[in-house]
This record gives structure tokens, sequence and C-alpha cells, in this order.
């Protein structure tokens, strides 16, 4: 019971901080914090974004990669330098009598496989050569493949190239000699190599993939490639992989077998402004890589299956919304000096902290957004502290105005624009004076607790002070469960009775659905009942220096208090004295009869709104009525039949009896029955 008390408590407290905001600054704080998750979630693919992500995640791998002090001893590069090329005076393409040489040594010195990245996409003289060279191999052979489809590497090779391309490798095939994709996938934007290619349709396998059958998951692998950084050892910087000219291998015979033997051969080359990379390491390195050492880093990751973990995109989701949520709490909580920068400092180190320690556990961090996580902390800590501060600037003006809780928006607006308004005066006014009364309240109160009763009372208030706003009343006192309400000052409009008819109608509705959906663990609550009258009183500030209310003073609020009183021995649930009828365009009163009011001794003329009731049975009973009241006896007839056939109306069957009782022209003294 208390748990659910505290939280409605939160939520009246949040229904009130939300009108404080207003619809425009909420809607406002609204699309800052949509913006904010948006960023957190999407940063990578949007435009001013996409950059920063990219630099980040640039810094996050250069700083915890994996530094090498000693060459991998499972794969050698075999590479066509510029020396080669000056000693062989032939540029493009690659001399392939020198490739066929390379060949038949590294054969005979048994390594593990070779994977050629040259394109053997146009004849040569040396074809042949090459051919039986690649027919006779006992090694393993992957020979570099591109296919001019658009999908693929239409970059790399022409039509034509890819026919010639298919017929050599055909022809090379009763060797050990295989196809092997050579494409590399850079990000468009910034052409840097950062993840594992998608393996297109139509194309073999990657280079990678095709040498080693070790950890076969990675063929369909495709997040980043965890590159091997050099370390510097005591001597030197040490390369990650051996690089041997090719032009020595025919001449070194078995001098460099053991850089052969066993191991992972790659051909290519390694020329001057040519098949050259960027990686994440360019940006502080300075240094681009060739494509055939792309390719021997991603056949070491595979050899190793460093294979960074990814990240669940329902994590990503959660962080995203926690950064957010983060963000606008850190903005709505009220903190100042030392505290504020202590919560700025924590979540904007943890929101710089956390993807570093992620990429330190080896967890794929390319696709993680780093600064959308910053930034929609960011959006969301503007858009909620803003109308957070909006609340308290309003909250604090509203304070040092010195102005009661319950006074109306317009009388706040007017003494903030003149606070001499403030005076203790007041003036004689026409005003609709309106009262209403929980039925049972008394006997209520004693049977639930104090809490629950407080609660209650509180959530009925507030609805029913909601409708008098809504319908531009002025909201005077409370006591107790009632409510004591007027229209007609500080601002007098020309429809004031009908908004406050309308007003006393909500107001009953409001809590006849009040009642309903109170709880099963409460009593029964009662009706709310309500009295309407026009008529003179004196309205303004009123009290003390210390404390001052704007209310109203006068008969017209004693009558108001009287009518909501009768409904009672009237059975009704509305009585509206025929002052206030009279100046009200609303066409739905049923007429109640002539009263004298407790403690009074005038009669007065009421009506009950019964805008429910059939229009023509509304107006029968209103023609009847006028003509008893002047003397016809057969209209009481009349309206004993009616009242017989809707025995269910409790007031109609009340009026008929009184009726009964005064005849004609006469009023009925509540009491007396």
């Amino acid at each position: 019971m208390a748990e659910a008390e505290e939280g409605n408590g939160w939520r009246a407290r949040l229904g009130r901080a939300l009108k404080q905001v207003g619809p425009a600054r909420l809607l406002l704080t609204l699309l800052f914090i949509a913006g904010g998750l948006y960023l957190a979630l999407f940063s990578r693919q949007l435009p001013l974004s996409a950059g920063a992500e990219r630099g980040l995640y640039d810094w996050r791998f250069y700083t915890f990669a994996e530094r090498v002090l000693e060459q991998d001893q499972r794969i050698t590069l075999v590479t066509y330098n510029d020396q080669t090329l000056a000693g062989l005076e032939k540029r493009s393409p690659l001399d392939r009598h020198l490739l066929a040489q390379a060949l038949r040594a590294i054969d005979a010195m048994n390594p593990r496989a070779i994977g050629i990245d040259i394109l053997i996409d146009q004849p040569q003289s040396e074809d042949e050569e090459l051919l039986q060279t690649l027919r006779t191999m006992h090694t393993p052979v992957w020979l570099a493949f591109a296919s001019s489809a658009a999908a693929n590497n239409p970059d790399q090779v022409a039509y034509e190239q890819e026919r010639f391309l298919r017929d050599f490798q055909r022809r090379a095939s009763a060797g050990p000699v295989r196809p092997t994709s050579i494409r590399q996938e850079p990000d468009a934007a910034d052409s840097v190599v950062r993840h594992w290619p998608v393996v297109r349709q139509g194309l073999p396998p990657l280079m990678a993939n095709a040498m080693t059958s070790d950890h076969p998951e990675f063929r369909s692998y495709t997040r980043g490639i965890d590159f091997l950084v050099p370390g510097t050892s005591r001597r030197d910087e040490v390369t990650v992989f051996a690089n041997l000219p090719i032009q020595l291998l025919p001449l070194a015979g078995d001098a460099l077998r053991s850089q052969i033997e066993g191991r992972y051969i790659l051909i290519g080359g390694d020329i001057n402004d040519q098949d050259d990379y960027a990686t994440p390491m360019t940006r502080f390195t300075e240094r681009q890589m060739k494509g055939l050492e792309v390719h021997a880093q991603m056949l070491a990751q595979q050899l190793d299956g460093r294979m960074p973990a990814a990240i669940p995109t329902w994590v990503l989701w959660l962080a995203a919304v926690t950064a957010v949520a983060a963000g606008g709490l850190t903005g709505f909580v009220d903190l100042r000096g030392w505290k504020l920068a202590l919560a700025l400092l924590v979540q904007v180190g943890l929101l710089a902290w956390l993807p570093f320690q992620l990429q330190a556990m080896h967890v794929d961090t390319l696709d993680l957004p780093a600064f959308g996580w910053a930034g929609g902390w960011v959006l969301a800590f503007i858009g909620v502290g803003t109308a957070a501060r909006s609340i308290g600037s309003e909250q604090r003006r509203f304070a040092q105005s010195a102005l009661g809780k319950y006074l109306p928006p317009d009388v706040a607006r007017q003494i903030m624009r003149d606070p001499s308004r403030l005076a203790l005066r007041g003036e004689k006014t026409q005003i609709f004076a309106l009262f209403t009364d929980l039925e049972g309240f008394t006997k209520l109160s004693h049977a639930i607790t104090p809490e629950t009763l407080s609660r209650l009372l509180n959530d009925y208030l507030d609805l029913m002070s909601d409708i008098v706003l809504k319908h531009g009343g002025t909201l005077d006192k409370f006591v107790g469960d009632a409510l004591v309400a007027f229209w007609g000052a500080p601002i007098a409009r020309d429809d004031d009775g009908d908004r406050a008819v309308a007003a006393g109608l909500a107001m009953y509705r409001c809590g006849e659905e009040f009642r309903a959906n109170a709880g099963a663990d409460i009593p029964p609550i009662g009706v709310t009942r309500v009295g309407l009258h026009r008529g003179e009183a004196v309205v303004g500030n009123f009290g003390g220096e210390g404390r001052i209310q704007y209310t109203a003073l006068g008969d017209a609020m004693n009558t108001g208090a009287r009518l909501e009183s009768a409904n009672k021995a009237l059975k009704t649930i509305m009585l509206v004295s025929d002052e206030a009828k009279g100046v009200s365009t609303l066409d739905i009163f049923r007429p109640m009869g002539r009263i004298v009011l407790s403690g009074r001794a005038t009669p007065v003329e009421v009506w009950e709104p019964a805008p429910d009731m059939d229009e023509a049975l509304r107006a029968s009973l209103n023609d009847l009525w006028r003509r008893f009241d002047g003397g016809e006896a057969a209209a009481l007839v009349q309206l004993e039949e009616i009242a017989a056939v809707h025995k269910e109306d409790a007031a109609l069957q009340e009026f008929v009896y009184r009726l009964r009782e005064v005849g004609p022209g006469g009023h009925f003294v509540l009491g007396s029955k």
C-alpha cells in the first residue's frame, strides 16, 4: 500500500512538472532526447559523426594493438620491389619468368602453401613457362583472381582481362593451383582498411581463408582486422613478417630454406606508390601497408584464432539508452558547484574509458558508437536540463511573488506584471459562485488510514482543480473535501455562466469516475454534488501582511454553499439558481421548483442541468411546471404520470412530491419534510 501511494505521489509530481514545462518546451525536450538516442545508436552512419567514430576507433586500436618483438615464423613475404624492377628493366606487368623461377625454388624448400597476389590477366611471352611450373608444383598454390562485376573488383580488372585470367587459371589447374580472391574493402569515407572484406557472390574464397583450414569460423567473419603492430626490440624495430626480394630465391639455393620451409608464402608487389592501403595505425605512424601485407595480417589473425568478441545489438541499445538516461537524469537533478563537477567528471570519464577498456579486453569496437554515446549524453543533458531549469525558474518566480498555491493563472500573470495588486483591498462585482462537496467524506475518513485519506483527497482535489482552471474559473479555497471557485473575477467573460455550468457537470462526472476507480480496498465513496449561484460579492486580496488570499466574500458565496447543501434533500447532483441560469445560453436545465434554503427566508427558484435527458421531455417538464405554478391543476396530473414512467429518477419523484405539497405558486422550506 505504501509503495503504491509513493508511486502515485511520484506520478502526480511528474504530471505537475510536465504541465510547468509546457507543451512546446516538452516537445523540444523530447526531440533532444530522441536525437540523443538516435545519435547514440547510429552515429557511425551519420555524416557529421562517422568521422569522429572512425578516428576514435583508430585511436583505441593503435593504443591496444598487439606489439610484436619477433617476426612471425609462419609467414614469409616474397616481393617484387623497386630494386627488382630496376634489375629486370621491366616494370609492368611483373616478370613471369622470374616468378616461375622463384616458384620452383620455393617449391623445392617445402613450404606449407603459396598465395600469389599477382593478377595474370594479359598474355606474356613467359606464360608457357609459368604454366608449366604451376602444373608441376607440389605445394598448394592460390592464384589471385578478380572479377569485373560491379560488386567485386571493377577497378582492378576489365572484362577482357577477366576472360584471360579465367582461361589462364583453367590451364594451370592441372597442377595444385586454385583461384583466390584478393579483394580488400576499405571504408568508403576515408579509404582505410579496418575490416575483413565480405565474400561476394561469384568470387573464390579470400586468400587468408583459402590458404588454411584452421578456424573455419573466419570464412564468414567480416569484423575488424586485428593488425599486429611492429614493436621495438633492444636492437631495432622489427617487422611483423620476413620480406624476401623475389630475385634472391633462384640464386640462394638452400640458404633461405629456414625462411621458406613449413611456412605460408605470399608473393606480390612491394613497389613504391602501388597497392598501398591506409590502416588504423596510419594516422599515428604515417605508414601505409601494402595489400600483400594486409593479406598476411589476416592470415596471421586466422592462424592465431584472434577473433575479437562481437558486442550484441541489444547491449549496444542498452548502452545507448543508459547513456542518454544518465545525461537526462544529470540535467534534471538540481546539482551545483562541486557536486555537478563531480557528476560530470565521473560520467564523462566513464563514457571515455569504457570503449578503450572494451578494446583492451579484445572486444571488437569497430561498430561501437563511442562518440554517439557522448553526444547522446550531451543532447539529453541539454534538453532535460533546460526544461528542469525552466521549471525551477517558474517555481522561484512563483514563490518570490508570495502568491498562494491555488491562485489562478490569470491573477498570477496580472500580479507578476503589477505587484501593486497585492495590496489588501477588494471590489464589488457580479460573480458565479460554485461550491462542491463529496458525500460521506467524514465517514470515509474514519474508515481508512490517514496516509490513504491524504492521497485520495489530494488526487480528488487535483482533478477538481484542473477542471475549474480548464474552464477559466478562479480557485478560491479548499475546505476539507469541498472546493470553492468562482467566475467573473478578476477577469469577466461573456460566457462565464456557460463555463461555470459546464465545469460543475464535469466535476460531477469526474467524481463518478474517481470513485469507480478508487480501488477495491477503498470503502465506497459518495457522489460529488455542486451548487452554483450568480450574485454580487466583494472580490480581492484579504488576509494579513504575512499571508494573503485572493477570494470572494458576500451573499453570493453563502447562497452557492447552501445550494450545494440542498442537493441532498432534493436528490439532485447540481443545483443552479435562477439568477445563474438566466444568463446562461445553455438549454439543458429542468425545473426543481422553488425552495427556501436553510437559514434563509426568501424563496429561490432552482434548476438542475440535465444534458442527458431527452430534449422533448425536458421541455415538457418546464412547460408543465410553469402551467402548474400559474394555477393549472391538470398540469400536476401530467407531471405525476411522467414521474410514474421514470421511477428511477429520484430527483423527479422528489420534485413532484414538493409540488403536490406546496401547490401552485408555493415554495418548499427545506427541513420541513
